[in-house]
């Protein structure tokens, strides 16, 4: 047990990770990044990113179980369904980030998430759909990640077209990042993806002498 403390200490990091936060270190290294296609997994990450609007990750990230009991598990048909009387309880819960405007925008973008299922075929195919269904693998340095990107520009605006809200395209960038449609952990982060050497360089390499 204490060998396995001690490889989760040392191993190197994106800069935002490093931290004593088991809660941060545990969404780093098991979520952050990987490419999600679930929908449910995919509406609640945007949910969970609309909700951080103001607020650290951190926060949000020790909420997240009051929020899957609050919001049925994620699941999109039932919070579509939440009425007056239901968002009224949701403002007192202490589980949850207690913000109207953000309570109400869950609801619908629930009702616009089932709108894009219909229109679509899933949400899944939807979002991935603006990446060809490739994540970007970007490999930045530590400190160059950037805040928003001409894609989740595109995303947003076609997100608030549709009726989301608290959709913004930081909000949107951090929600590509957290479900791996963008993968940018750092050089030198140990979740990092290696480079991929060319065509070129492949055939070469298994050239018979």
């Amino acid at each position: 047990m204490g060998e396995k403390r001690s490889r989760v200490r040392t191993r190197r990091r994106c800069w935002w990770a490093r931290t004593d936060d088991p809660d941060y270190v545990r969404y780093h290294d098991l979520e952050w990044g990987r490419a999600v296609h679930d929908e449910r997994r995919l509406f609640e990450m945007l949910t969970l990113e609309g909700a951080q609007a103001g607020l650290s990750w951190s926060t949000i990230l020790h909420k997240r179980a009051g929020y899957r009991r609050a919001f049925a598990r994620f699941d999109p048909r039932k919070v579509a369904r939440f009425d007056a009387r239901t968002r009224a309880r949701l403002r007192r819960d202490p589980g949850i980030v207690r913000n109207r405007l953000k309570i109400d925008s869950t609801v619908s973008n629930a009702k616009a998430f089932l709108a894009v299922q219909r229109e679509c075929g899933s949400f899944d195919r939807y979002l991935w759909s603006f990446v060809g269904r490739r994540p970007l693998v970007n490999r930045p340095r530590p400190g160059t990640v950037p805040a928003r990107t001409a894609l989740s520009d595109a995303l947003s605006r076609d997100l608030a077209r549709r009726g989301f809200r608290f959709v913004g395209s930081t909000i949107i960038y951090a929600f590509l990042q957290a479900v791996g449609v963008v993968n940018d952990h750092s050089r030198g982060c140990f979740r990092c993806p290696p480079r991929r050497r060319s065509g070129r360089a492949v055939r070469a390499a298994r050239k018979p002498r």
